[in-house]
């Protein structure tokens, strides 16, 4: 059980990691588009801005875990 546990914390912690990298990563890109010289280059080819990962509110539930 203390395994499962621990198990299941690394990934919570892993998870959240990932999307704070994906949302830093997505915050640099719309200030690299959005400055002098990219902000000419980059509306004629096609780069948009890019919205932030937000998860649904159902996904901060705690999952139940059964052991039956």
């Amino acid at each position: 059980m203390l395994s499962l546990q621990e198990q299941l914390t690394t990934t919570e912690n892993q998870i959240s990691f990932s999307r704070q990298h994906y949302n830093a990563v997505v915050l640099d890109y719309n200030q690299s588009i959005a400055t002098v010289p990219n902000v000419l280059i980059a509306g004629p080819l096609g780069f948009t801005k890019r919205e932030f990962f937000a998860a649904e509110p159902e996904a901060s539930a705690v999952p139940v875990v059964s052991l039956r």
